[in-house]
């Protein structure tokens, strides 16, 4: 009788540090996943410095050619309505980043040849994807805060930074644009050549981010409109997250739940069509 006890505990001792152990794996390979994506990228912006370098003083560049320029042509008006162009800008240059973060990487890979690699991967290509958005945004965070430093200090311009609710309301509102660049990665894998469409999607952006302006209420059902609403009302009113209206918020994360998960649910059905067709190792 005693024999058997002793066995059932060591049974179920063996059972639970076998699940634990599992577990404990689970979250090393999710670990080494992230920091995969991470060190890969820290690797690509070490080994071209200029192209980093550049691409964020094109972001400097760009701003004062549209601050400077629009105060000879606007004067007043553009002063009276700069802080609403200054988060807009922000916002603008933090989709901007998730989305060709996203569509991008398709077509890179494709070019390097490791696509294929990365869908035979334990992992498979959807959560490779997955932790490369994660570090992307990390780093969509980082240049968007530089360039919004720099904007306030040629400006002079004052706005409120709550930064735990500008945090929560960015990553909400770029959540869409990453459901897009999911959706055009996707296009990328059947149709290769796609460049064009990217390009077309910087001046697509800016009218997303534009739109709550007209005062037409349906618009912030679109993608990061209503994100654009409301980090606008918080920088430039002073208003914390629990400030906001719920219905509002709710409206901001169903946005962001929705466009996500359609532009990562037709990425997954294009590259199934891809794989279907044998274009994955074609360029």
């Amino acid at each position: 009788m005693s024999t058997g006890r002793a066995d059932s505990g060591e049974s179920a001792t063996g059972d639970r540090r076998v699940r634990g152990g599992e577990r404990e794996r689970a979250t090393a390979t999710l670990g080494t996943l992230l920091w995969a994506q991470l060190k890969k990228r820290l690797l690509l912006m070490y080994r071209y410095p200029l192209n980093t370098l550049t691409g964020l003083a094109m972001n400097f560049i760009f701003f004062g050619m549209v601050f400077f320029g629009g105060r000879a042509v606007a004067g007043q008006a553009l002063t009276d309505s700069l802080g609403g162009i200054i988060v807009g800008y922000f916002l603008w240059s933090m989709a901007l980043g998730a989305f060709s973060g996203v569509a991008q990487s398709v077509t890179k890979e494709s070019e390097w040849g490791t696509l294929e690699q990365l869908y035979m991967s334990p992992f498979g290509y959807g959560k490779v994807m997955i932790a490369g958005v994660v570090v992307a945004l990390f780093e969509t965070l980082a240049w968007g805060g530089a360039t919004l430093a720099f904007m306030l200090a040629v400006t002079g311009e004052s706005l409120y930074l709550p930064v735990v609710t500008v945090l929560v309301l960015t990553v909400f509102a770029v959540a869409p644009a990453v459901g897009l660049g999911f959706f055009f990665g996707g296009l990328a894998l059947l149709y290769k050549r796609v460049e064009n469409i990217f390009n077309v999607m910087q001046f697509v952006l800016i009218g997303l981010i534009a739109a709550p302006g007209v005062g037409v209420v349906w618009v912030r059902l679109l993608p990061i409109s209503q994100g654009s609403y409301l980090l606008t009302r918080s920088m430039q009113e002073g208003l914390r997250l629990w400030e906001l209206p719920p219905a509002e918020l709710g409206l901001l994360v169903g946005a962001a739940v929705v466009y996500f998960a359609l532009g990562y649910g037709a990425f997954q059905w294009m590259g199934s069509r891809a794989r279907r067709q044998g274009l994955m190792g074609h360029y």
